[in-house]
């Protein structure tokens, strides 16, 4: 063998091993289109309220350009507690028990970095945004998905299903309240139930809470039941949230975790290695939202609530659809009777019709068949959104 011929080093096998998002990948397709209606994102054409932005900008001219604390700005993890006690009736500690972080995303990440090991299982209630098992397979664990059937009009929790994925190496749940992307929201029931799984389990318990703000259940601007509220300080159980959905910031990249006081410590710690602190600037920002935002936050859920019935009352009535009334989020997960392919259902989609929608394949087990129809959209882009896949549907 010549000994001048290199081997070149490749890409590590274990993000060789992570998958292209499906949702991204319409995307893709759709940003080299004109005129597509676009709703495969988790994002509204809601610009950011004027008085965030102007915060932004008194606080780029206050100074607030260096580095804050690993875990963010005390001032922010402050009013970040004052929201969950006037919103959830939850008390925290500002100091012991809030992270802030660079995007729900990355909140996600950091917490599920914090309790994994290679080799580890961790359970994930699906159909789900696939990012926390990726994220745990990321870290060489193994992902096992839990299907939530469809009963009815709603989706369920299949208890006999969760208690049977259960194994020794089992370490963490992972579940999505209001979901991405069935807008199933967890029960009092639910949230009883899933503390008293971990607990005998031994297990931790992730709850991804980004959408809480996007109920429609309760009275206009009630939040979705946190699992904190029923969580003892002790328990094994993290949430994740962001400032994206609610106050229309998915450009802003800020979010934050809130957990168990030793993990909480840890995850400021582990914040030093891979964004040092979410921007400071920003996160001034997040502290107006926080106090100022609520009747923004009002009218846009009364918006959401409006497109979600005219979409869920146009999507009834064309064939093969069967779709479930969501009770958060802002999503449709309708089932496309006889559908086996939905990458491909998009696709064609977006190329006859120039409709962007997300294809169920990609939110896991039990996803594939379905749909998912972002309708935080503009009355512009949905009314003609419907009309064309009502058509595409009539003669797929």
């Amino acid at each position: 063998m010549d000994a001048r011929i290199r081997v070149m080093p490749g890409i590590a096998e274990i993000v060789q091993r992570v998958p292209y998002s499906r949702v991204r990948e319409i995307a893709e397709m759709a940003f080299k289109m004109d005129g597509v209606l676009k709703l495969y994102f988790g994002e509204s054409t809601e610009p950011t309220p004027a008085f965030i932005k102007q915060a932004a900008v008194k606080a780029l001219d206050d100074g607030f350009t260096f580095y804050t604390a690993n875990a963010g700005l005390f001032s922010l993890r402050q009013a970040i507690a004052d929201h969950y006690l006037r919103i959830h009736q939850v008390a925290l500690d500002p100091a012991r028990e809030i992270v802030v972080t660079a995007s729900g995303v990355q909140a996600l990440n950091t917490t599920v970095r914090c309790v994994l090991d290679p080799g580890d299982e961790v359970l994930v209630l699906s159909p789900s945004w696939p990012n926390a098992g990726t994220m745990a397979a990321m870290s060489d664990a193994k992902v096992i998905e839990v299907a939530q059937p469809l009963v009815g009009d709603h989706f369920e929790i299949d208890w006999d299903a969760l208690e049977a994925a259960v194994t020794p190496r089992t370490k963490l749940l992972v579940y999505t309240s209001p979901s991405n992307p069935t807008g199933w929201v967890a029960t009092d029931e639910d949230q009883n139930r899933l503390l008293e799984f971990i607990r005998r389990h031994d297990l931790w318990l992730l709850a991804d809470e980004v959408y809480d703000r996007l109920w429609f259940q309760g009275p206009l601007g009630e939040a979705a039941p946190s699992i904190l509220k029923k969580a003892t300080r002790d328990d094994a159980v993290m949430v994740v949230q962001s400032f994206s959905k609610a106050y229309c910031m998915t450009g802003w990249r800020l979010g934050y975790a809130i957990a168990r006081a030793d993990a909480a410590k840890k995850l400021g710690q582990l914040n030093e290695y891979t964004v040092s602190n979410a921007a400071g600037f920003t996160q001034k920002a997040c502290e107006t939202a926080l106090a100022q935002g609520e009747p923004f936050v009002h009218e846009f859920l009364a918006k959401l609530r409006a497109n979600r019935d005219f979409c869920v009352d146009a999507m009834r009535s064309m064939p093969r659809l069967t779709v479930p009334r969501p009770d958060g989020a802002f999503y449709l997960f309708p089932r496309v009777e006889g559908l086996e392919d939905s990458f491909e259902f998009c696709k064609r989609l977006l190329e006859e019709k120039r409709v962007g929608i997300a294809p169920g394949m990609a939110f896991g087990k039990g996803g594939e068949g379905s749909l998912r129809v972002c309708y935080a959209s503009d009355r512009s882009v949905l009314e003609p959104a419907m009309e064309r896949l009502s058509d595409f549907l009539g003669a797929y």
